[in-house]
């Protein structure tokens, strides 16, 4: 049957607003707008890989690295098999051009794929598939030195954008890719629009901690708040030099590197404890009322840590916030472990002895009052109260362990 003229154009509106591109729509296929950055750093040995889409969680999909063998990133009509195959040519000592063109060479569908390949050494390649030419918007790829960008339905000016950031980038590999990666978006990115977004950097040096793997799955501003985890994964290790620096007599440095922290932990509130004990560590205790002040504002489930916070109970800004008459055995053991932590040994004792004559005491008050003691360089007394610590909980490991490296 003719479908009428106004039926007809009101079913092909409906295609193209719909949520994914019309090709995907019309072929049945799962086609996805997508632009990524594969790279190598020779100095640091790292593989990374950044990628943003207009469907949901791309990095699922997308991204393949084997620390010391090399790297795949694998859009558009995504198939694993590139990078798995991949992985096993480059074993055999295959090129990377060879390791992808193997898979090519089977798949009757490569025209809608586009891969590109990093190796051990930062040898690269890439091919984008002939059928994506009649997509809206741009498809092909950039090869430069120890680096691909690649990307399809994409602004003309996105992917020389990536290529250029990268290359004038600094930092780490993990920074750079995603300096890549915003600017790609900047340039227009992906004419459908985009949904979800991911960065991988893998290393044959690095620890787990050191391995960044962080996924944006679904959102409006994948992007962006893909930079804000990279921010945090930073800002902590930031908050971590500041500390550090702290112990080791640097002010200055430590100054520097909790300001440089706080920006970029801005909105995790989880963290917001930690930056407050920094702050009171490096005597400002105005930026501290803040940022426990900050952390109940925005998550009011925060007040959790307001026990710990104790010692500012007196301060104006803070004035019926915390209440120590509510306080619960839980609640004093924050209070008094996060003294310890300042280095207020002398604090912690006074109020433990007066927490006991209250009759408020535990195992781990009593091994609080013990490794303050221990500190405060008192053997004796901290025995006894760690030796009651582990009379009241026998499992109480760190009294046991601090009990054992003074009788050592």
């Amino acid at each position: 049957m003719k479908l009428p003229i106004t039926a007809l154009t009101l079913f092909f509106v409906s295609l193209i607003s719909f949520s994914q591109n019309l090709p995907s729509l019309l072929k049945g296929k799962n086609i996805n707008s997508t632009f990524s950055i594969l790279a190598y750093d020779e100095h640091t040995q790292e593989w990374g890989i950044a990628v943003a889409t207009n469907n949901i969680y791309v990095g699922n999909s997308t991204i393949y690295i084997e620390p010391g063998l090399g790297a795949f990133s694998v859009i558009a009509e995504t198939e694993p098999s590139y990078a798995q195959a991949g992985f096993e040519k480059l074993r055999e000592g295959k090129s990377i051009m060879d390791a992808i063109q193997y898979t090519k060479n089977k798949d009757d569908q490569a025209n809608y794929r586009q891969v590109s390949g990093i190796d051990k050494d930062g040898n690269v390649y890439a091919f984008t598939g002939k059928s994506l030419k009649y997509w809206n918007g741009n498809a092909s790829q950039i090869l430069g030195k120890n680096y691909v960008v690649m990307g399809n339905q994409l602004e003309d000016s996105v992917l020389t954008s990536m290529s250029r950031s990268f290359e004038t980038a600094n930092g780490t590999l993990a920074q750079r890719l995603m300096e890549s990666l915003v600017s790609g978006q900047r340039s227009g990115g992906q004419i459908s629009g985009k949904q979800s977004a991911a960065l991988v950097v893998k290393g044959t040096n690095n620890d787990w901690f050191n391995q960044i793997d962080l996924r944006v799955d679904h959102s409006s501003s994948p992007v962006d708040d893909l930079k804000k985890l990279m921010d945090f994964h930073y800002g902590r290790i930031r908050l971590n030099q500041a500390l550090y620096a702290h112990r080791e007599g640097n002010q200055s440095r430590a100054l520097k590197k909790l300001s440089e922290s706080e920006k970029m932990l801005d909105g995790w509130t989880g963290m917001y404890s930690r930056i407050a004990s920094a702050n009171i560590l490096l005597d400002n205790k105005e930026n501290a009322v803040k940022w426990v002040k900050k952390g109940i504002s925005e998550n009011p489930n925060w007040s959790v840590y307001l026990p710990a916070f104790y010692f500012l109970k007196d301060s104006p800004e803070m004035k019926g916030l915390i209440n120590p008459s509510r306080f619960t055995t839980k609640d004093w053991e924050a209070a008094l472990n996060m003294l310890s932590n300042l280095g207020r040994e002398l604090e912690v004792i006074e109020l433990t002895h007066r927490l006991k004559s209250d009759k408020i005491e535990s195992s781990y008050l009593n091994f609080l009052l013990g490794r303050s003691c221990f500190y405060e360089k008192d053997n004796e007394k901290a025995i006894k109260f760690l030796e009651l610590a582990l009379q009241m909980d026998k499992e109480n490991i760190e009294a046991e362990m601090l009990l054992n490296k003074i009788n050592s």
